[in-house]
């Protein structure tokens, strides 16, 4: 079956239950895990140019994604399962967690749905539904 699961998080709670769904998939079917976090790099227009609150806006994201990783891995650990992490920088998230798939050899991605539904589920999207629609490999979502 799956040899090697790709699991994205962005530290949410839906986020993080698709991880521990994701390390006993993997856990069942014999496969390792990779968790990816995508630390999103913002224009300095978005932060008002400043770079003092750009710096304090790296800093804390940096961390945020290492306690998220470091979480997921000992998810992993507990159950005995296979798992590196792997942190990315990029603007466009779902870009990054195909290519990671890809680059790493992943057989499946396994992500979670954020459920926004009507209008705002129109004009904001997800970085799942851009995932589904772009990745050539099996994407598992879950809700």
């Amino acid at each position: 079956m799956y040899q090697h699961i790709l699991v994205p998080t962005d530290g949410t709670p839906l986020s993080t239950l698709a991880v521990k769904k994701a390390v006993s998939l993997a856990r069942s079917v014999g496969a390792k895990v990779t968790v990816l976090t995508v630390v999103h790099r913002l224009p300095a227009m978005a932060l008002g140019g400043s770079y003092t609150y750009m710096d304090e806006f790296w800093r804390h994201a940096q961390a945020e994604a290492e306690r998220r990783l470091g979480e997921a891995e000992e998810e992993a650990k507990r159950d005995g399962v296979s798992c590196e992490v792997a942190k990315v920088e990029d603007r466009q998230p779902y870009e990054a967690i195909i290519e990671t798939a890809e680059a790493r050899g992943c057989d499946l991605i396994v992500m979670a749905s954020h459920g926004r539904r009507g209008i705002s589920a129109l004009v904001i999207g997800s970085e799942t539904m851009k995932v589904l629609t772009h990745s050539k490999l099996p994407v598992l979502v879950y809700r």
